[in-house]
Protein backbone atom coordinates (compact mmCIF):
# COMPACT_ATOMS: atom_id res chain seq x y z
CA UNK A 1 0.00 0.00 0.00
CA UNK A 2 2.76 2.44 0.95
CA UNK A 3 4.50 2.07 -2.42
CA UNK A 4 1.29 2.93 -4.29
CA UNK A 5 0.79 6.02 -2.12
CA UNK A 6 4.39 7.25 -2.42
CA UNK A 7 4.31 8.32 -6.07
CA UNK A 8 1.02 10.15 -5.52
CA UNK A 9 2.40 11.96 -2.49
CA UNK A 10 5.06 13.76 -4.50
CA UNK A 11 2.38 15.70 -6.40
CA UNK A 12 0.49 16.36 -3.18
CA UNK A 13 0.07 20.05 -2.25
CA UNK A 14 1.10 19.13 1.31
CA UNK A 15 4.49 18.00 0.01
CA UNK A 16 7.46 20.29 0.54
CA UNK A 17 7.69 22.22 -2.76
CA UNK A 18 11.47 22.59 -2.84
CA UNK A 19 12.07 18.94 -1.94
CA UNK A 20 10.69 17.96 -5.34
CA UNK A 21 12.87 20.57 -7.06
CA UNK A 22 15.95 19.06 -5.47
CA UNK A 23 14.89 15.55 -6.48
CA UNK A 24 14.38 16.69 -10.08
CA UNK A 25 17.74 18.47 -10.14
CA UNK A 26 16.04 21.78 -10.87
CA UNK A 27 16.43 23.47 -7.49
CA UNK A 28 19.42 25.63 -8.41
CA UNK A 29 17.88 26.91 -11.65
CA UNK A 30 14.44 27.70 -10.27
CA UNK A 31 15.58 29.25 -7.01
CA UNK A 32 18.51 31.17 -8.53
CA UNK A 33 17.70 32.25 -12.11
CA UNK A 34 20.20 34.47 -13.92
CA UNK A 35 19.75 38.22 -13.56
CA UNK A 36 19.73 40.80 -16.38
CA UNK A 37 23.52 40.76 -16.63
CA UNK A 38 23.67 36.99 -16.80
CA UNK A 39 24.97 36.72 -13.23
CA UNK A 40 23.01 34.49 -10.83
CA UNK A 41 20.63 36.33 -8.56
CA UNK A 42 20.91 36.11 -4.76
CA UNK A 43 18.90 32.99 -3.86
CA UNK A 44 15.76 33.35 -1.77
CA UNK A 45 15.93 32.27 1.88
CA UNK A 46 13.20 29.66 1.42
CA UNK A 47 14.94 27.95 -1.47
CA UNK A 48 18.32 28.07 0.25
CA UNK A 49 16.92 26.51 3.39
CA UNK A 50 15.23 23.77 1.39
CA UNK A 51 18.37 23.02 -0.61
CA UNK A 52 20.55 22.87 2.49
CA UNK A 53 18.27 20.48 4.33
CA UNK A 54 18.67 16.83 3.41
CA UNK A 55 15.66 14.63 4.23
CA UNK A 56 16.03 11.01 5.25
CA UNK A 57 13.15 9.88 3.01
CA UNK A 58 10.56 11.12 0.52
CA UNK A 59 7.26 12.57 1.65
CA UNK A 60 4.64 9.80 1.47
CA UNK A 61 7.14 6.93 1.28
CA UNK A 62 6.80 3.75 3.34
CA UNK A 63 9.63 4.88 5.63
CA UNK A 64 7.91 8.23 6.12
CA UNK A 65 4.64 6.62 7.26
CA UNK A 66 6.42 4.10 9.51
CA UNK A 67 8.44 6.80 11.27
CA UNK A 68 5.30 8.93 11.65
CA UNK A 69 3.69 5.93 13.34
CA UNK A 70 6.73 5.63 15.63
CA UNK A 71 6.35 9.32 16.46
CA UNK A 72 2.73 8.62 17.39
CA UNK A 73 3.77 5.76 19.70
CA UNK A 74 6.31 7.94 21.51
CA UNK A 75 4.07 11.02 21.77
CA UNK A 76 0.86 9.28 22.88
CA UNK A 77 2.32 6.48 25.01
CA UNK A 78 4.60 8.68 27.11
CA UNK A 79 2.23 11.62 27.60
CA UNK A 80 -0.81 9.59 28.60
CA UNK A 81 1.28 7.52 31.02
CA UNK A 82 2.77 10.65 32.60
CA UNK A 83 -0.75 11.97 33.27
CA UNK A 84 -2.13 8.76 34.81
CA UNK A 85 -2.62 10.36 38.30
CA UNK A 86 -4.77 13.15 36.88
CA UNK A 87 -6.66 10.71 34.64
CA UNK A 88 -7.32 8.43 37.63
CA UNK A 89 -8.84 11.26 39.68
CA UNK A 90 -10.87 12.46 36.68
CA UNK A 91 -12.32 8.96 36.12
CA UNK A 92 -13.21 8.58 39.80
CA UNK A 93 -14.96 11.97 39.80
CA UNK A 94 -17.05 10.79 36.85
CA UNK A 95 -18.12 7.43 38.32
CA UNK A 96 -18.46 8.48 41.99
CA UNK A 97 -19.07 12.26 42.22
CA UNK A 98 -20.41 11.97 45.77
CA UNK A 99 -17.09 10.69 47.08
CA UNK A 100 -14.72 12.60 44.78
CA UNK A 101 -16.21 16.10 44.83
CA UNK A 102 -13.50 17.94 42.92
CA UNK A 103 -10.02 17.61 41.50
CA UNK A 104 -8.18 18.59 44.69
CA UNK A 105 -10.55 16.62 46.91
CA UNK A 106 -10.11 13.66 44.56
CA UNK A 107 -6.33 13.72 44.97
CA UNK A 108 -6.68 14.08 48.75
CA UNK A 109 -9.07 11.11 49.09
CA UNK A 110 -6.95 8.93 46.78
CA UNK A 111 -3.73 9.69 48.66
CA UNK A 112 -5.44 9.02 52.00
CA UNK A 113 -6.82 5.64 50.89
CA UNK A 114 -4.13 4.30 48.54
CA UNK A 115 -1.02 6.38 49.20
CA UNK A 116 1.24 7.83 46.52
CA UNK A 117 1.51 4.45 44.81
CA UNK A 118 -2.24 4.42 44.29
CA UNK A 119 -1.98 7.38 41.91
CA UNK A 120 -0.13 5.18 39.42
CA UNK A 121 -2.91 2.61 39.13
CA UNK A 122 -3.58 1.70 35.52
CA UNK A 123 -0.25 2.87 34.11
CA UNK A 124 0.44 -0.39 32.21
CA UNK A 125 -2.81 -0.55 30.17
CA UNK A 126 -2.51 3.21 29.63
CA UNK A 127 0.99 2.92 28.18
CA UNK A 128 0.21 -0.08 25.97
CA UNK A 129 -3.22 1.10 24.84
CA UNK A 130 -2.28 4.66 24.00
CA UNK A 131 0.96 3.62 22.30
CA UNK A 132 -1.09 1.46 19.94
CA UNK A 133 -3.59 4.26 19.52
CA UNK A 134 -0.80 6.75 18.73
CA UNK A 135 0.64 4.42 16.10
CA UNK A 136 -2.69 4.30 14.25
CA UNK A 137 -3.76 7.88 14.95
CA UNK A 138 -0.68 9.68 13.61
CA UNK A 139 0.49 7.05 11.12
CA UNK A 140 -2.88 6.58 9.42
CA UNK A 141 -3.61 10.33 9.53
CA UNK A 142 -0.62 10.94 7.27
CA UNK A 143 -1.72 8.09 4.99
CA UNK A 144 -5.33 9.27 4.70
CA UNK A 145 -4.27 12.90 4.25
CA UNK A 146 -2.22 11.92 1.20
CA UNK A 147 -4.93 9.62 -0.20
CA UNK A 148 -7.78 12.09 0.19
CA UNK A 149 -5.68 14.97 -1.10
CA UNK A 150 -4.91 13.14 -4.31
CA UNK A 151 -8.57 12.22 -4.70
CA UNK A 152 -9.51 15.91 -4.45
CA UNK A 153 -6.74 17.35 -6.59
CA UNK A 154 -4.47 20.29 -5.84
CA UNK A 155 -6.99 23.12 -6.04
CA UNK A 156 -9.79 21.40 -4.10
CA UNK A 157 -7.32 20.24 -1.49
CA UNK A 158 -6.48 23.85 -0.74
CA UNK A 159 -10.10 25.06 -0.83
CA UNK A 160 -11.39 22.15 1.27
CA UNK A 161 -8.34 21.60 3.45
CA UNK A 162 -10.27 21.83 6.74
CA UNK A 163 -12.69 19.13 5.54
CA UNK A 164 -9.69 17.06 4.45
CA UNK A 165 -8.13 17.32 7.93
CA UNK A 166 -11.44 16.30 9.50
CA UNK A 167 -11.95 13.32 7.18
CA UNK A 168 -8.36 12.05 7.44
CA UNK A 169 -8.29 12.29 11.25
CA UNK A 170 -11.73 10.64 11.63
CA UNK A 171 -10.64 7.74 9.39
CA UNK A 172 -7.42 7.27 11.35
CA UNK A 173 -9.15 7.41 14.73
CA UNK A 174 -11.68 4.74 13.72
CA UNK A 175 -8.86 2.19 13.58
CA UNK A 176 -6.96 3.71 16.50
CA UNK A 177 -9.91 3.14 18.86
CA UNK A 178 -10.17 -0.52 17.93
CA UNK A 179 -6.54 -0.86 19.05
CA UNK A 180 -7.16 1.16 22.22
CA UNK A 181 -10.47 -0.33 23.45
CA UNK A 182 -9.20 -3.45 25.31
CA UNK A 183 -6.58 -1.54 27.32
CA UNK A 184 -8.97 1.34 28.03
CA UNK A 185 -11.53 -1.09 29.47
CA UNK A 186 -8.89 -2.69 31.72
CA UNK A 187 -7.57 0.72 32.82
CA UNK A 188 -11.00 1.97 33.91
CA UNK A 189 -11.69 -1.23 35.89
CA UNK A 190 -8.37 -0.90 37.72
CA UNK A 191 -8.81 2.80 38.46
CA UNK A 192 -12.49 2.99 39.42
CA UNK A 193 -13.31 -0.34 41.11
CA UNK A 194 -11.39 -0.63 44.40
CA UNK A 195 -10.38 -4.21 45.10
CA UNK A 196 -11.13 -5.46 41.57
CA UNK A 197 -7.50 -5.62 40.39
CA UNK A 198 -4.32 -3.66 40.89
CA UNK A 199 -2.44 -4.67 37.74
CA UNK A 200 -3.16 -5.47 34.10
CA UNK A 201 -2.06 -9.07 34.69
CA UNK A 202 -4.83 -9.44 37.27
CA UNK A 203 -7.52 -7.43 35.48
CA UNK A 204 -7.39 -8.90 31.96
CA UNK A 205 -7.95 -12.61 32.86
CA UNK A 206 -10.66 -11.66 35.36
CA UNK A 207 -12.52 -9.55 32.79
CA UNK A 208 -12.31 -12.31 30.18
CA UNK A 209 -13.58 -14.90 32.65
CA UNK A 210 -16.58 -12.76 33.61
CA UNK A 211 -17.73 -11.41 30.23
CA UNK A 212 -15.50 -12.88 27.51
CA UNK A 213 -14.21 -10.68 24.68
CA UNK A 214 -17.23 -8.42 25.11
CA UNK A 215 -15.63 -6.99 28.25
CA UNK A 216 -12.81 -5.53 26.17
CA UNK A 217 -14.85 -4.19 23.25
CA UNK A 218 -18.22 -3.17 24.72
CA UNK A 219 -16.83 0.35 25.12
CA UNK A 220 -15.61 0.72 21.52
CA UNK A 221 -18.77 2.51 20.29
CA UNK A 222 -18.66 5.10 23.10
CA UNK A 223 -14.91 5.37 22.43
CA UNK A 224 -15.68 6.29 18.83
CA UNK A 225 -18.21 8.84 20.16
CA UNK A 226 -15.52 10.34 22.37
CA UNK A 227 -12.34 9.96 20.36
CA UNK A 228 -13.44 10.65 16.78
CA UNK A 229 -14.80 14.16 17.54
CA UNK A 230 -11.77 14.70 19.80
CA UNK A 231 -9.29 13.70 17.10
CA UNK A 232 -11.08 15.63 14.36
CA UNK A 233 -10.83 18.74 16.52
CA UNK A 234 -7.25 17.89 17.53
CA UNK A 235 -5.93 17.69 13.98
CA UNK A 236 -8.11 20.22 12.15
CA UNK A 237 -7.81 22.87 14.87
CA UNK A 238 -4.07 22.29 15.14
CA UNK A 239 -3.46 22.54 11.39
CA UNK A 240 -5.50 25.73 11.01
CA UNK A 241 -4.04 27.27 14.19
CA UNK A 242 -0.50 26.70 12.93
CA UNK A 243 -1.51 28.33 9.66
CA UNK A 244 -3.02 31.32 11.53
CA UNK A 245 -0.04 31.71 13.90
CA UNK A 246 2.44 31.93 11.04
CA UNK A 247 0.16 34.31 9.16
CA UNK A 248 -0.87 36.70 11.95
CA UNK A 249 1.35 36.19 15.03
CA UNK A 250 4.85 34.99 14.13
CA UNK A 251 6.80 38.06 12.92
CA UNK A 252 8.70 36.21 10.18
CA UNK A 253 7.97 33.47 7.61
CA UNK A 254 8.19 29.84 8.71
CA UNK A 255 11.12 29.30 6.34
CA UNK A 256 13.15 31.83 8.34
CA UNK A 257 12.27 30.33 11.74
CA UNK A 258 14.75 27.99 13.40
CA UNK A 259 13.69 24.45 14.33
CA UNK A 260 13.25 25.38 18.05
CA UNK A 261 11.10 28.37 17.05
CA UNK A 262 8.95 26.15 14.85
CA UNK A 263 8.53 23.69 17.73
CA UNK A 264 7.35 26.50 20.02
CA UNK A 265 4.64 27.34 17.46
CA UNK A 266 3.75 23.64 17.39
CA UNK A 267 3.38 23.56 21.20
CA UNK A 268 1.18 26.69 21.34
CA UNK A 269 -1.07 25.47 18.52
CA UNK A 270 -1.31 22.06 20.22
CA UNK A 271 -2.46 23.59 23.52
CA UNK A 272 -5.13 25.71 21.82
CA UNK A 273 -6.39 22.65 19.96
CA UNK A 274 -6.36 20.63 23.20
CA UNK A 275 -8.77 22.96 25.00
CA UNK A 276 -11.35 22.56 22.23
CA UNK A 277 -10.72 18.80 22.14
CA UNK A 278 -11.53 18.45 25.84
CA UNK A 279 -14.83 20.30 25.52
CA UNK A 280 -16.21 18.45 22.49
CA UNK A 281 -15.29 14.97 23.76
CA UNK A 282 -16.04 15.25 27.49
CA UNK A 283 -19.68 14.01 27.55
CA UNK A 284 -18.72 10.79 25.75
CA UNK A 285 -15.70 10.41 28.03
CA UNK A 286 -18.01 10.45 31.06
CA UNK A 287 -20.20 7.75 29.48
CA UNK A 288 -17.14 5.56 28.70
CA UNK A 289 -15.85 5.81 32.28
CA UNK A 290 -19.20 4.74 33.80
CA UNK A 291 -19.87 2.08 31.15
CA UNK A 292 -16.55 0.31 31.65
CA UNK A 293 -17.11 0.26 35.41
CA UNK A 294 -20.58 -1.29 35.30
CA UNK A 295 -21.71 -4.67 34.03
CA UNK A 296 -24.71 -4.99 31.71
CA UNK A 297 -25.27 -1.26 31.12
CA UNK A 298 -25.62 0.31 27.67
CA UNK A 299 -24.35 3.69 26.57
CA UNK A 300 -27.89 5.07 26.22
CA UNK A 301 -28.83 3.92 29.73
CA UNK A 302 -25.73 5.54 31.24
CA UNK A 303 -26.32 8.78 29.31
CA UNK A 304 -29.93 8.97 30.46
CA UNK A 305 -28.98 8.34 34.09
CA UNK A 306 -26.17 10.91 34.14
CA UNK A 307 -28.24 13.66 32.55
CA UNK A 308 -26.93 16.90 31.06
CA UNK A 309 -25.21 18.11 34.23
CA UNK A 310 -23.67 14.72 35.03
CA UNK A 311 -21.84 14.32 31.73
CA UNK A 312 -19.90 17.54 32.38
CA UNK A 313 -18.48 16.41 35.75
CA UNK A 314 -14.69 16.58 35.77
CA UNK A 315 -14.48 18.98 32.78
CA UNK A 316 -11.95 21.31 34.45
CA UNK A 317 -9.58 18.43 35.19
CA UNK A 318 -9.99 17.17 31.65
CA UNK A 319 -9.25 20.60 30.11
CA UNK A 320 -5.99 20.80 32.10
CA UNK A 321 -5.12 17.21 31.21
CA UNK A 322 -6.06 17.32 27.51
CA UNK A 323 -4.65 20.81 26.88
CA UNK A 324 -1.27 19.79 28.29
CA UNK A 325 -1.49 16.36 26.70
CA UNK A 326 -2.28 17.62 23.20
CA UNK A 327 0.41 20.31 23.30
CA UNK A 328 3.04 17.80 24.43
CA UNK A 329 1.93 15.21 21.87
CA UNK A 330 2.26 17.61 18.96
CA UNK A 331 5.57 18.89 20.31
CA UNK A 332 7.00 15.36 20.69
CA UNK A 333 5.59 14.21 17.35
CA UNK A 334 7.10 17.19 15.51
CA UNK A 335 10.39 16.70 17.40
CA UNK A 336 10.52 13.07 16.21
CA UNK A 337 10.08 14.32 12.64
CA UNK A 338 12.94 16.77 13.15
CA UNK A 339 15.16 14.08 14.71
CA UNK A 340 14.62 11.62 11.85
CA UNK A 341 14.87 14.43 9.28
CA UNK A 342 11.42 13.77 7.86
CA UNK A 343 9.81 16.21 5.43
CA UNK A 344 7.70 18.73 7.37
CA UNK A 345 5.64 20.62 4.78
CA UNK A 346 4.83 24.27 5.56
CA UNK A 347 1.19 25.41 5.83
CA UNK A 348 -0.41 25.00 2.39
CA UNK A 349 -0.47 27.97 0.03
CA UNK A 350 -2.97 28.72 -2.72
CA UNK A 351 -1.90 27.00 -5.96
CA UNK A 352 -0.87 29.28 -8.83
CA UNK A 353 -3.59 27.81 -11.06
CA UNK A 354 -6.24 28.79 -8.50
CA UNK A 355 -4.76 32.29 -8.17
CA UNK A 356 -5.10 32.75 -11.93
CA UNK A 357 -8.71 31.55 -11.89
CA UNK A 358 -9.53 34.00 -9.10
CA UNK A 359 -7.68 36.83 -10.84
CA UNK A 360 -5.13 37.19 -8.04
CA UNK A 361 -2.13 37.19 -10.39
CA UNK A 362 -1.21 39.45 -13.25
Amino acid sequence: MFSSVAHLARANPFNTPHLQLVQDGLGDLRSNPPGPTGQPRRPRNLAAAALEEQYSCDYGSGRFFILCGLGGIISCGTTHTALVPLDLVKCRMQVDPQKYKGIFNGFSVTLKEDGVRGLAKGWAPTFIGYSLQGLCKFGFYEVFKVLYSNMLGEENTYLWRTSLYLAASASAEFFADIALAPMEAAKVRIQTQPGYANTLRDAAPKMYKEEGLKAFYKGVAPLWMRQIPYTMMKFACFERTVEALYKFVVPKPRSECSKPEQLVVTFVAGYIAGVFCAIVSHPADSVVSVLNKEKGSSASQVLKRLGFKGVWKGLFARIIMIGTLTALQWFIYDSVKVYFRLPRPPPPEMPESLKKKLGLTQ
